[in-house]
């Protein structure tokens, strides 16, 4: 996974995107939620591998896994 994502402060603000890109892992996580499939976002971002997809998913999951609430 890590291979895949890296944050850099000089890109996109530092939010963790695929390695060498600027797509974001928010924006893979946001458009499967609105029914994009792995296709449609491998045909929109020519650059995008699966194992980028599934890299910013796992990704999303280890961060939410240790997310602290606040009741």
């Amino acid at each position: 996974m890590n291979e895949r994502i890296e944050i850099n402060p000089a890109v996109m603000m530092g939010k963790p995107v695929i390695r060498d890109t600027r797509i974001t892992v928010e924006l893979i996580v946001r458009k499967l939620s609105e029914g994009a499939t792995e296709a449609d976002l491998l045909d929109a971002y020519p650059r995008l591998v699966v194992e980028d997809i599934r890299a910013a998913l796992a990704y999303a999951a280890v961060n939410f896994a240790h997310e602290t609430i606040v009741l």
